[in-house]
C-alpha cells in the first residue's frame, strides 16, 4: 500500500486545483525554493492523516483556507488516493480515496467518495498499520532538529509514547479513583454501622413503653369511632331529609319555570300581534290619506266637469239657430255656383269654335297680305335694277339677312314651346294640389273624428298608468313602514344577541358579513347557530355544549379563512374564530347505543356539506335524561353528557349545571336576527323593485302625456290648418286662372312665330324662285291676276274676320264675366262657409255635451268607490285599535302573572340556596367526620361491635378517662416498632454492600498490578527493540562507529551501565528510570562512547534521524514523509541517509503481499521527501517541483531527475 495520488485545492497556497502525478511506491523527492508551498503540501497531507488538525476555532480554520486577492475561498479540501492492491484497507478494492473538506463552519470527511465520520477513517487506518503512538512516520520540518535537542527525559517520555504506556496509564489513573471512592464509600458505611447499632439498643426500651400506648390507643380508637359514626349516620340523615325537601322544591320550581316560560312565550305572541295591528293600523292611515288626497282630486275635477256640462247645455240652442241660418246661405251660394257652371258650359263650346275660326281666317288673311305685299314689292323692285345680276345680287342679300332672323324667330319658337310645356306642367300640378286640398277639406270631419279617438285612448291610457303609479305609491308607503319597523325589530334583536358575546366577536361577525358581499366571497358560509335547526325542546343542551363555538365562522378552505382574517386585521374590526372546512378532521367518539344515551348529532338539522363542522363540536356529546346517567356514561365511554335542561358531565368526571334562562338564550336570539335580516332584506329588496317599477312607471306616464300633449298639438294644428288651408286653395285657384291666361298668350305668341316664320320662308322661297326667273320692268301676267285676285279676296277675309271676332269678343266677354264671379265671389263665399261648417264641429267636439256628461259619470262612480274604502278604512283602524286595547289589556295581566310567578321563583330560590347551605355545612360536616373515621387508620373488629350498646354519654366519659391516661405516654415514641424494623433492615444492606466494596476494591488493587507489570514488560519490550534497531541503524549510517541507548535510573546514573540485567530486575526498577541517553562512537567500535551533548551539530542530527529510523522499525508505516531532513547533515552522512532510504523503498517494492511481514520488520516503505541537497535526489524514483505561481498560490509539477539538480545546483550558488 502507498500514496498514489494526492489532489489539493483551497488549502494554504493552493488555490486553484492541484491534482499531483501519480507518485512512486517507492522513493519520491520534492524540490522548491524557500517559501514555495513545500511545507503547505507536508500540511496538507498531515490534515488529512494526523490529529494535528483537531478542535480547531474559526481563525485556525480561517488560516487553512487560501487567503489572495480575487474571490475569496470559502472552502477547501484535501484528497489522498491510496494504492490497495496488497488489500491492508479491508475495503475490497483497488483503490481507496480519502478526502477532507475544511470550510469556515464545517469539517467533513469522505471514503470512495461517501461520507464518513473522524472515527471511522482513524480505525480504517489504525487497520492498515498508521499507529497513533507512533506519529513519526511524518516527520515535518523542525523534527529532527526537536529530536536532536531533547533532553533525556523527553526522550525517556517519547519511548513510553512509542510504547503505547498512555493507555496503561488512563486505565491506572481511572483504578485508582474507582479505588478512592470505594474506600469513602466504606468510611460512611462503617459509620452508619456504628450509628445504627447504637439506635437498635435505644429502640429495644422504647418497645416496652409501646406496647402500653398501643393497648390505651386502640381503646381510644375505638371509643372515637364509635362516636364519630354516630354523627356520620345522623348527618346522612339530616342528608336525605334536605334532598327529599330539595326534589320537592326543584319539582315546584320546574313548575313555576314552566309556567314562566309560557307566559313570556304568550307575552311574546301578544308583542307581536300588537306591533302587528299597529302595522296594519300605520298602513290603514297611510291609504287613508292616500284616499282623501284621491278624494279632494277627484271632487275638484267633479266640480270643473260639472261647470263645463252647465256651459255647454246653455250654449246648445244658440247653436242650433246659427247652423239653421248658416245651411240656407250655404244653399243660396251652391245654387248660384250651379247656375253659373251650366251657363259657362255652354259658353266655353261657342267661344272655343268661333276662336278657332276667327285663328283660320286671321290666317288666311295674314298669307294674302303677304303674297300681296310681295308682289308689290317684287313690282317696285324690277325698276331699281339695270340687269339681272343686280338683282339677284340684291335678292341673294336678301335671302342671306333673313336667314339669321329666320333662326332667331324659330329659337323664340323652341322657348315659347318649352315654356308652354312648362305652364302646362305648372297647370297639371296645380289643379293635382286644388283637388287634393278639395279632397282634405271632403276628409276633415273624419280625419277630426279619428283624432278625438286617439286623444280619448291616450286619456285612458294616462289614467290606468296614473292609477297603476297610485297603487305603487301606496304600496310603496306600506313598505316603508314595514322595513322601517322591521329594522327596528332587526336592531334590538342585533343588540340582545350582542349581549350573549363578548364585543369583539360581535363586531367581528358583523365585518365578516359585511366582508362577504363586499368582496363576494362564496366560500363564507355563516356561523353553527346559523346553520344549524334544532327542536325546542334541545335548544338548552345544544346551547350548553356548544357554548362560545355557536359564533365559530364555517369557511370553505383556510385559504378563504386567512384572507378573511387578514382584512378583519387590518380594518382592526374585531376576532373572529374560523373553520375551515378542510382542515377539520373530527375523531369519531364511542358514543353509546341505548335508548337513554342520544347522539346530540342526530337532534340536528343542517346541510351535509357541514357535517365536518358539527361532529367537531357535537360530535363526542349524548343527552341523557338525567345527571346521573349523563355522570354513567361519561365514565364509561369518555363522552360529554348532557340533560335536556343544560346539566353537563363531562369524560373527566366534571358536573356542571343550573338554571338557564330561556329568555336569553343564543340560539333564539340568532334566530330572531336571521329571522328579522331575512324579513328586512325582502322587503328592502321588494322596496327596490317598486322603487324601480315607479321610475319606470313615471317613465311611461311621462311618454303617455307626451303622446298626449303631441296628439292634442296634432289636433289643434289640425283645426288650425283649416283656415291656411283654405287660403292656399284660394291661391292655388287664382294661380290656376294666370297660368291658364299665360298659357293661352303663349299660344298666340306662338301663332305669330309661327306665322312670321312662314312669311321669312316664303319671302325666301319667292326670291330664289325670282332669281330663278329672267329680269323684267314688270310683272308677269299671271303676278298681275294674282295680285288682281288678292285684292278682292283679303276684302273678304277682312270682313269675315270682322264679324267673327265681333262675335268671339261678345262670348268671351260672358265667359270671363262668368269665370271672374265664380273664381273671386261665388267660389271663396262656398270655401268660406264650408269652412265655417267644420269650425263648428270642432267647437262641437270640444264641447261635446254627451262627452263631458260621461265623464261627469265616471268620476262620480270613482268618487263612490273612494268614499266607499275611506269608510271600510275607518271601519278597519277603530276595529284594530279595539284590538290592540284588548291586547294590552291580556299583556297586563299576563305580566302581572309572570311578575308573581317570578316572586315565587325567587323565593323558592332562596330557600333552595339557604337549603344549599346548610346541605354545604351539611356535607362539610360529614366530610370532616368521614377524615376523622379516617385519621383513626385501620381498626380492629372489635371497633364496629364493642360499644355499639353504649350510650353517648357513657362513651364520652370513657374516652375521657382513656385520653387522660394516654398523657402519661406523651412522651413515647410511637414509631419505634417501625423504626426498629427500618434500622435493621438499613444495617442488613449495609453490611452486604461493604461486602460487595471489598470484593471490589481486591478487584481493582488486582487490576492494578497487572497494569502496571504489561505497562513495564510495554517499556522494556519497546526499550530493548527499539535499543537493538538504533544499534543497527547507526551502523549502516556510520559503519566505521557504534551506538546506542542508555537507561538511566534514580539509583545509578553511571553512564557505562550494563544493559543486560534480568528481566526481573528490570520490572522492580522500571518505575525508577529517568531518562534516555544516547551514546556514540563515530571512529571506531572500540573506542570509547561519547555522549549526545558532546557531539557536533551534523553528528547530532544523524543520531536523531537514526532514532527515528529504530522507531520506524519497530512500529513500520506503510510510507514515511520527511521534511528537509537532510538539512544539517554533512555530506557522506547525507549519502548514507540517502542510500538508506533507496534500499527500505527498494525492499518494499519488491516484498510480496506474502513477505509483508518481513517488510514490516525491515521497516521498508514508500518515501516522500523534500531536500535541498543532491544525495537525496540521485537515489530518488520520481521527483517533483513545487513552483510559487504569485497571488499567495503554489503547484506541484513532476520534473525530471537533471531539472531537479540543477534547481539544487542553482540553490547552492
Amino acid at each position: 500500500m502507498y500514496i498514489k495520488q494526492i489532489i489539493i485545492q483551497g488549502f494554504k497556497s493552493y488555490k486553484e486545483q492541484t491534482v499531483i502525478e501519480p507518485f512512486s511506491p517507492k522513493h519520491n523527492v520534492i524540490v522548491g525554493h524557500n517559501g514555495s508551498g513545500k511545507s503547505n503540501f507536508f500540511a496538507a497531507i498531515r490534515f488529512v492523516l494526523s490529529d494535528a488538525y483537531t478542535q480547531m476555532g474559526r481563525e485556525e480554520r480561517q488560516a487553512l483556507l487560501h487567503e489572495g486577492s480575487g474571490p475569496a475561498v470559502m472552502s477547501a479540501f484535501v484528497e489522498i488516493i491510496f494504492d490497495n492492491s496488497d488489500d491492508r484497507f479491508p475495503t475490497g478494492k483497488p483503490e481507496l480515496i480519502l478526502r477532507r473538506t475544511i470550510g469556515l463552519k464545517k469539517d467533513e470527511y469522505s471514503l470512495d467518495r461517501k461520507n464518513a465520520t473522524k472515527s471511522d477513517v482513524m480505525n480504517l487506518l489504525e487497520s492498515a498499520g498508521f499507529s497513533r503512538s507512533n506519529p513519526y512516520y511524518i516527520v515535518p520540518q523542525g523534527r529532527v532538529t526537536a529530536l536532536t535537542n531533547m533532553k533525556d527525559g523527553e526522550r525517556l517520555t517519547l519511548l513510553k509514547e512509542v510504547a503505547g504506556t498512555q493507555v496503561y496509564e488512563a486505565r491506572r489513573t481511572e483504578s485508582l479513583k474507582i479505588m478512592t471512592e470505594t474506600n469513602n464509600k466504606r468510611a460512611k458505611i462503617d459509620e452508619l454501622l456504628t450509628y445504627i447499632k447504637e439506635r437498635l439498643s435505644e429502640l429495644e426500651e422504647e418497645k416496652e413503653e409501646l406496647r402500653g400506648y398501643q393497648e390505651k390507643d386502640k381503646e381510644r380508637r375505638c371509643l372515637q369511632y364509635t362516636i364519630d359514626h354516630r354523627e356520620q349516620a345522623a348527618v346522612a340523615h339530616e342528608l336525605d331529609n334536605l334532598d327529599e325537601q330539595r326534589q320537592t322544591g326543584v319539582d315546584d320550581t320546574d313548575d313555576n319555570r314552566e309556567r314562566f316560560i309560557q307566559g313570556e312565550k304568550d307575552l311574546a305572541e301578544i308583542d307581536a300581534e300588537i306591533s302587528e295591528l299597529k302595522q296594519q293600523v300605520e298602513f290603514l292611515i297611510v291609504d287613508k290619506k292616500q284616499l282623501e288626497t284621491e278624494h279632494r282630486d277627484i271632487l275638484r275635477a267633479k266640480a270643473k266637469i260639472e261647470l263645463d256640462v252647465k256651459g255647454l247645455s246653455d250654449g246648445q240652442s244658440a247653436a242650433q239657430q246659427a247652423k239653421a241660418q248658416y245651411e240656407q246661405e250655404l244653399q243660396s251660394v251652391q245654387e248660384s255656383i250651379r247656375q253659373r257652371e251650366e251657363e259657362l258650359e255652354k259658353i266655353v263650346p261657342e267661344f272655343t269654335s268661333r276662336q278657332e275660326e276667327e285663328t283660320a281666317i286671321k290666317s288666311e288673311l295674314d298669307n294674302a297680305e303677304t303674297i300681296r305685299q310681295r308682289l308689290y314689292a317684287k313690282q317696285g323692285r324690277n325698276a331699281r335694277f339695270r340687269n339681272k345680276t343686280e338683282r339677284d345680287n340684291w335678292l341673294r342679300k336678301e335671302i342671306d339677312d333673313s336667314y339669321p332672323q329666320l333662326t332667331k324667330i324659330k329659337a323664340v319658337r323652341m322657348q315659347t314651346a318649352e315654356d308652354i310645356a312648362g305652364i302646362e306642367k305648372d297647370i297639371a300640378s296645380t289643379e293635382s294640389d286644388i283637388a287634393s286640398l278639395r279632397e282634405q277639406f271632403d276628409q276633415r270631419g273624419n280625419n277630426n273624428e279619428a283624432m278625438q279617438e286617439q286623444v280619448l285612448a291616450a286619456k285612458a291610457e294616462r289614467d290606468r298608468l296614473m292609477d297603476e303609479r297610485k297603487e305603487l305609491w301606496r304600496e310603496d308607503a306600506k313598505l316603508d313602514s314595514v322595513i322601517a319597523n322591521a329594522q327596528k325589530e332587526l336592531s334590538h334583536a342585533e343588540q340582545t344577541l350582542s349581549y350573549t358575546m363578548d364585543q369583539n366577536t360581535s363586531r367581528g361577525l358583523a365585518a365578516v358579513r359585511r366582508i362577504k358581499r363586499q368582496y363576494n366571497l362564496d366560500g363564507v358560509y355563516g356561523t353553527l347557530a346559523e346553520l344549524l335547526d334544532v327542536n325546542e325542546r334541545y335548544r338548552t343542551a345544544v346551547e350548553v355544549t356548544a357554548g362560545n363555538s355557536l359564533f365559530h365562522y364555517v369557511v370553505d378552505n383556510d385559504e378563504t379563512a386567512s384572507k378573511v382574517l387578514e382584512i378583519l386585521q387590518k380594518e382592526r374590526a374585531g376576532r373572529v374564530t374560523f373553520m375551515p372546512l378542510n382542515r377539520l378532521k373530527p375523531k369519531a367518539g364511542d358514543v353509546p347505543k341505548a335508548n337513554d344515551a342520544v347522539p346530540m348529532i342526530e337532534k340536528l338539522q343542517f346541510d351535509p356539506m357541514y357535517e365536518k363542522a358539527f361532529q367537531q363540536v357535537f360530535g363526542k356529546t349524548v343527552i341523557c335524561p338525567n345527571l346521573a346517567i349523563a355522570a354513567q356514561y361519561a365514565r364509561s365511554h369518555g363522552v360529554s353528557a348532557i340533560t335536556m335542561d343544560g346539566d353537563r358531565s363531562d369524560n373527566k368526571g366534571a358536573l356542571t349545571g343550573g338554571y338557564h334562562d330561556p329568555r336569553q338564550s343564543r340560539l333564539e336570539a340568532v334566530r330572531n336576527v336571521t329571522r328579522w335580516r331575512n324579513e328586512f332584506e325582502t322587503h328592502k329588496t321588494r322596496s327596490l323593485e317598486i322603487k324601480r317599477t315607479l321610475d319606470q312607471k313615471d317613465q311611461e306616464i311621462t311618454r303617455a302625456v307626451g303622446n298626449l300633449q303631441k296628439l292634442e298639438q296634432t289636433r289643434q294644428r289640425l283645426e288650425n290648418s283649416y283656415g291656411p288651408l283654405r287660403q292656399e286653395l284660394q291661391s292655388n285657384v287664382t294661380s290656376l286662372q294666370n297660368k291658364k291666361d299665360a298659357l293661352d298668350a303663349k299660344l298666340r305668341a306662338r301663332a305669330n312665330i309661327e306665322a312670321n316664320i312662314k312669311a321669312l320662308t316664303d319671302q325666301q322661297t319667292a326670291h330664289e324662285n325670282e332669281i330663278a326667273s329672267e329680269f323684267k320692268k314688270a310683272l308677269t301676267a299671271d303676278e298681275e291676276t294674282q295680285l288682281e285676285n288678292l285684292n278682292s279676296t283679303i276684302q273678304d277675309l277682312r270682313r269675315q274676320y270682322s264679324e267673327i271676332s265681333s262675335s268671339r269678343n261678345e262670348l268671351e266677354l260672358r265667359k270671363s264675366t262668368l269665370e271672374i264671379e265664380l273664381r273671386e265671389n261665388l267660389g271663396p263665399r262656398l270655401d268660406q262657409l264650408t269652412g265655417q261648417e267644420f269650425d263648428e264641429q270642432d267647437g262641437g267636439a270640444r264641447g261635446n255635451l254627451k262627452e263631458s256628461q260621461r265623464e261627469l259619470k265616471k268620476i262620480s262612480k270613482a268618487m263612490e268607490v273612494v268614499e266607499r274604502k275611506l269608510q271600510e278604512i275607518e271601519d278597519s283602524i277603530e276595529q284594530a285599535n279595539a284590538q290592540v286595547i284588548e291586547l294590552e289589556q291580556r299583556h297586563a295581566e299576563t305580566r302581572r302573572q309572570q311578575e308573581d310567578i317570578a316572586k315565587s321563583i325567587e323565593r323558592q330560590q332562596k330557600r333552595m340556596e339557604k337549603s344549599m347551605q346548610k346541605r354545604a355545612l351539611l356535607t362539610k360536616q360529614a366530610a370532616e367526620v368521614s377524615r376523622k373515621i379516617r385519621d383513626l387508620g385501620v381498626l380492629p373488629q372489635e371497633a364496629f361491635e364493642r360499644f355499639e350498646k353504649t350510650k353517648s354519654d357513657a362513651i364520652v366519659k370513657r374516652l375521657h378517662k382513656v385520653n387522660e391516661a394516654l398523657k402519661k405516654y406523651s412522651h413515647v415514641n410511637k414509631k419505634a416498632f417501625q423504626q426498629y424494623d427500618q434500622f435493621t433492615n438499613q444495617r442488613d444492606t449495609l453490611i452486604k454492600r461493604r461486602a460487595e466494596l471489598d470484593s471490589s476494591q481486591a478487584s481493582i488493587e488486582e487490576l492494578i498490578l497487572v497494569l502496571d507489570q504489561r505497562k513495564d514488560e510495554a517499556i522494556e519490550r519497546t526499550f530493548k527493540q527499539v535499543s537493538r534497531e538504533f544499534a543497527n541503524v547507526f551502523e549502516k549510517l556510520v559503519p566505521a562507529g557504534r551506538g546506542r541507548l542508555v537507561i538511566q535510573r534514580k539509583t545509578d546514573r553511571q553512564q557505562n551501565e550494563d544493559e543486560e540485567d534480568s528481566d526481573e530486575e528490570r520490572r522492580e526498577s522500571v518505575e525508577n528510570y529517568t531518562g534516555v541517553g544516547i551514546s556514540v562512537s563515530f571512529n571506531s567500535k572500540h573506542d570509547d562512547q561519547q555522549r549526545i551533548q558532546q557531539l557536533s551539530g551534523g553528528q547530532k542530527s544523524l543520531c536523531a534521524l537514526a532514532l527515528v529510523f529504530a522507531i520506524q522499525r519497530c512500529d513500520p508505516a506503510p510510507f514515511y514523509l520527511f521534511d528537509e531532513i537532510d538539512a544539517n547533515l554533512d555530506a557522506q552522512y547525507r549519502t548514507a541517509v540517502a542510500q538508506m532510504l533507496r534500499q527500505i523503498s527498494s525492499s518494499s517494492s519488491s516484498a510480496t503481499a506474502a513477505d509483508n511481514s518481513q517488510q514490516q520488520e525491515n521497516g521498508g516503505g514508500q518515501f516522500i521527501c523534500t531536500t535541498f541537497r543532491p544525495e537525496m535526489l540521485l537515489v530518488a524514483e520520481k521527483c517533483y517541483g513545487v513552483r510559487y505561481l504569485g497571488n499567495k498560490s503554489s503547484g506541484v509539477v513532476s520534473v525530471s531527475r537533471e531539472e531537479a539538480m540543477g534547481f539544487v545546483q542553482g540553490e547552492k550558488q
